[in-house]
């Protein structure tokens, strides 16, 4: 089973929530935003199923280099969680610092709004820009590619439900779990929260990297990006960075410029 059809078997689930959480904290919605989360769900949906079907081969090939055979048990499953977690947070946290990457990821960042549908706000270019690269590494241990995109999964859904500003803080739970108060944090642009809590599902990772910063309820966090973009056209939203990428890296004079501009820390327009 791919990525695409396990979201899509909890695609009820998500519509649920949203459509409690829209009529219970409806200061938390613009319908125009939300609409443009929708629509750019279904063209990431699209590319990744195109990817898969690219990219499976390759994965299938990489898996006979494999380094240890593990058999399919609730361990190696948990095992691989794991693995694909910690890989997750490294993704994420690379999609931050290299200006490639975050090309893709900023569009997940680019709404000014929290809740359930920003789940939805998804990069038609992931696979263009490597994401799947990530996940070569378990390939390589020894999981079966169809395990690896099922844990990608069910990470990519638990996630879901730490968009929102309708949920407080959850007590010891936070200490071990990304949870709504942390996630809030990672999509802030106060100085004091940028770039931090990257977590999927296990906050442990920013804890033991150094990226790791608690809600205050004296600093409210403000939803969006540094040089906001306030289109709703999903194709804008999709390419503006690239555009600014493309033309940074064309009036770079010379290699190491150029390099910088493509592969440093993200600018804006």
């Amino acid at each position: 089973m791919s990525v695409e059809w396990i979201l899509l078997a909890l695609s009820p689930v998500f519509i649920l929530f949203v459509v409690v959480e829209f009529m219970k904290h409806r200061a938390n919605y613009d319908i125009k935003d939300s609409m443009a989360n929708t629509a750019l769900a279904l063209l990431h949906q699209g590319s990744d199923a195109i990817a898969m079907i690219l990219l499976m081969p390759l994965f299938t090939w990489l898996y006979q280099y494999r380094f240890f055979d593990f058999e399919l048990t609730l361990t190696t499953v948990f095992f691989a969680f794991l693995v694909q977690d910690f890989l997750y947070y490294w993704f994420h946290r690379a999609s931050h610092n290299i200006h490639w990457l975050w090309a893709a990821h900023v569009v997940h960042h680019s709404s000014t709004k929290m809740n359930f549908t920003t789940a939805f706000r998804q990069s038609l270019m992931y696979p263009i820009a490597g994401m799947w690269v990530f996940w070569t590494p378990m390939v390589l241990l020894g999981f079966s590619p169809v395990t690896v995109f099922t844990v990608v999964a069910l990470n990519l859904a638990y996630q879901f439900f730490v968009h929102t500003q309708a949920v407080d803080k959850l007590g010891a739970f936070e200490q071990l779990f990304n949870t709504p108060s942390h996630h809030r944090v990672h999509h802030a642009t106060n100085p004091c929260y940028i770039d931090k809590n990257y977590a999927g599902v296990l906050i442990i990772w920013d804890k033991l990297f150094g990226s790791f910063v608690e809600e205050r309820k004296d600093e409210p966090c403000r939803f969006g990006i540094v040089g906001q973009i306030t289109s709703h056209n999903p194709l804008v939203i999709s390419f503006h960075q690239w555009h600014h990428l493309l033309k940074s890296v064309a009036q770079a004079p010379g290699i190491r410029p150029k390099l910088k501009a493509l592969l440093g820390y993200p600018t804006h327009e």
